[in-house]
């Protein structure tokens, strides 16, 4: 075993050396790209017109449909796609993008929401002395100090520590931490720094602390992912790309080249989904960037084609921000199964994740049940016995495809390509396939200097490269400020609003309905505990939003991040889309249904709902049941056997409690498992026993019910309301670990 870490060790260090020489070499390098980015804005300046109000999708639709030929047209509307399409504009060719759903609906908009260089393949690059997997981290890590300059107001460093609870790992992980610095040269973001455990847990209080040595703080980039997708997209429509979300292709258009007979790709047939209608889109070159579909469209262009997609599935949870820090990840570099865990705030809640199953290809996968246990397993492992890590806890779940690729030009073909591949077809297709979203630029880039080469399509180079995106441009840290005194809006709704849309936030501001209050004086909520207002899903629409899960998944991450506050924004959001887009009463019906089944599948509900069903096991001691019969017949006087909303309205006005009927409805019906419209005393008894094993932790009617049954006895008034995932009482106050004494 000693042998084996002194080896180890050695290469370590040999693999160090290497390392060192290539990041100092990064100095004159850097500077030279700095020297480019002054060239880049004038490049802007000069060259290219931005259209400072979008086209609207219909407008975008008829310049598809009516344009005699593109250069370039891009499947695929994902982070890679979105790039393509970019890339191609801002070299002043004619370009197209059509994607058959919404802007990153994929993976793009469900990965861990990190801006990394992989801190995971640089371990394997010097252990293994790969200078393949050396190049993959240093390619990353300038675009990861790339992107946090060209989105400022979308991503933003953060620390991450790696707890270390053996002597010997606190040299190993160092020295590997601070060569990820190394490569990163002049573009690392803050230099890592070794703490004592007694640091380490004041950063991190909820760390187990038994057994610590210390830890290791170094930083990575953060992000908004499908934000940041959609700003790609709209950034290369304000430069002239023709984009098209719920535009599928049917089937690849060819012809003959006139030199040597061969077919060749020109453009696509495709389908618009919301209207049905079919057209065709003719280009020089067609970009096949669709991720874990890219086999589909490489079959569209021959059959026998093989496939080179091997779809794995990373499933994420997201839990109640109290978990971790406001400002620190946590790392578990080595999970029971080898796997890497990461524990970061997002959003001011609780990102964990991912897994890495081999899966089947669905443009709807779904979190599984023991991906999700998984999970909670490994959290466990790394926090406080003191903190109870519950099933009830979990907010949100999803599932996203990555599309990991072997190269159909390598002898070795089941071999899995650790990074991208960019292949073009005996007909012309350009396929793009694999990578990750911190690459999606140099990507892109790459996939364009094929093509231009391949089809002789003209342009100039790459210019995107510090080309600011959507809503960069008018932004800075004190933006929020301006919202809050120019238009009455509540400080953390501004500060959403900028860090969301960046300078474009006065647009969305300018939209906000006025509340009829003496503050905020505009912005009125979709949900009361989270910052989103309702004139964004107006806006949304005009950022290409066509269907409520557009608003709740994409143009915001109220589905990602709370299911249940998702589900009761739906009617609203409908309502307002509606309003804006003409729907009948049947289309609204169809929206809300099919936005519920997407948090059912999709989002985790289903599996979130399941943790109390009818099957429900009781497992309370008889003393449990006789103390909580006696809390359900302080409501159920009449001994029936159940409860209805009448019978909680009269308790609640005999201590003076009033609570809108519509929330009263809600708060029943969470907990009615047969939907009869009553709670019958063993459906009450099994919501107390999954509130005792940890299943549920977010039920208003058990702390409506406990607080209800202590202010008959002291005459205290209560409330209920609702706050990332739990549910609490100002007066008194309660937890879901007191409740259930």
């Amino acid at each position: 075993m000693a042998f084996r870490k002194a080896a180890k060790g050695a290469s370590l260090i040999g693999g160090g050396v290497l390392a060192a020489l290539y990041g100092y070499s990064q100095l004159s390098e850097y500077r030279k790209k700095q020297a480019r980015l002054a060239q880049v804005e004038a490049a802007e300046q000069v060259q290219m017109a931005f259209q400072d109000e979008l086209p609207s999708r219909q407008a975008q639709l008829s310049t598809l449909k009516n344009a005699d030929e593109f250069d370039v047209l891009v499947i695929g509307g994902g982070a890679t796609g979105s790039g393509c399409a970019l890339d191609a504009v801002t070299r002043n060719l004619k370009t197209a993008l059509v994607e058959r759903n919404d802007f990153s609906s994929g993976t793009s908009s469900r990965s861990t929401k990190l801006i990394h260089g992989g801190v995971r393949y640089l371990q394997k690059a010097i252990l293994k002395l790969d200078y393949e997997q050396y190049t993959m981290v240093k390619e990353a890590l300038h675009e990861r100090s790339n992107l946090l300059e060209i989105a400022p107001h979308l991503s933003a460093p953060l620390p991450i520590m790696l707890p270390v609870y053996k002597w010997w790992q606190l040299p190993y992980y160092w020295l590997g931490i601070k060569l990820y610095d190394l490569v990163a040269g002049t573009q690392c973001l803050k230099g890592s720094y070794v703490l004592s455990k007694t640091k380490a847990l004041e950063h991190f209080p909820m760390l187990k602390r038994d057994k610590l040595v210390g830890a290791i703080v170094y930083y990575d980039g953060q992000h908004n992912d499908a934000r940041m997708n959609l700003a790609i997209a709209l950034t290369a429509a304000r430069y002239g790309a023709a984009i098209a979300n719920y535009t599928e292709v049917v089937r690849l258009l060819k012809t003959a080249d006139v030199c040597t007979g061969k077919q060749r790709v020109c453009g696509a047939r495709c389908r618009d989904v919301i209207t049905g209608q079919e057209f065709d889109v003719r280009a020089k070159c067609v970009i096949n960037a669709t991720g874990p579909f890219t086999d589909s469209v490489r079959k569209m262009d021959d059959q026998k084609n093989p496939n080179i997609c091997q779809p794995s599935a990373g499933v994420h949870i997201v839990i109640p921000g109290y978990y971790s820090p406001d400002n620190m990840g946590l790392l578990d570099p080595a999970t029971s199964d080898g796997r890497v865990i990461f524990f970061l705030p997002w959003e001011k809640m609780t990102i964990a994740g991912t897994t890495d199953t081999p899966t089947d290809v669905t443009a709807h996968p779904i979190p599984r049940e023991e991906d999700i246990n998984f999970i909670l397993t490994e959290v466990r492992n790394y926090l406080s016995p003191d903190v109870e890590v519950r099933r009830g806890d979990v907010l949100a779940a999803w599932s996203g495809i990555r599309p990991l690729v072997t190269d159909p030009n390598s002898k070795d073909t089941q071999s899995i390509c650790r990074n991208h591949i960019v292949n073009i077809s005996d007909s012309g297709l350009v396929t793009i396939a694999g990578g990750k979203w911190t690459t999606y630029r140099s990507m892109a880039t790459e996939t364009l200097d094929a093509a231009v080469k391949a089809h002789d399509l003209g342009g100039g180079p790459s210019q995107t490269v510090g080309l600011m995106l959507e809503g960069a441009k008018d932004w800075s840290p004190t933006t929020y400020i301006r919202l809050v005194q120019d238009y009455g809006l509540e400080v953390e709704v501004a500060k959403h609003l900028t860090a969301t849309y960046g300078g474009r936030a006065f647009e969305v501001a300018k939209m906000a309905q006025v509340t009829g209050k003496r503050w905020p004086i505009v912005g009125k909520r979709l949900v009361s505990e989270f910052p989103y207002i309702e004139s964004e899903v107006q806006y949304a629409i005009k950022e290409y939003a066509c269907t409520t899960i557009d608003v709740i998944a994409r143009r915001t991450r109220l589905g990602f991040l709370n299911v249940q506050a998702a589900d009761e924004a739906l009617p609203r959001i409908v309502e307002i889309m509606g309003k804006q887009l003409r729907w009948s009463e049947q289309k609204k019906r169809e929206e809300l249904a099919a936005a519920k089944q997407f948090l059912h599948h999709e989002m985790g509900y289903k599996a979130k709902s399941e943790q109390l069903t009818n099957m429900s096991e009781i497992a309370l001691t008889s003393a449990e049941v006789d103390r909580y019969k006696k809390r359900f017949h302080k409501f159920d006087k009449e001994n029936k056997g159940f409860i209805t909303t009448v019978d909680v309205q009269q308790v609640l006005e005999s201590i003076s409690i009033q609570i809108d009927e519509n929330t009263l409805h809600e708060i029943l019906n969470e907990v009615d498992l047969n939907k009869n419209g009553q709670i019958e005393l063993n459906e009450f008894l099994q919501l107390m026993s999954a509130v005792q094993k940890g299943q549920v932790s977010d039920s208003r009617l058990a702390i409506l019910m406990k607080t209800v049954e202590e202010s008959l006895e002291q005459r205290e008034p209560v409330s209920v309301d609702r706050s990332g995932g739990v549910y609490c009482t100002p007066v008194p106050f309660y937890t879901p670990a007191t409740f259930v004494k």
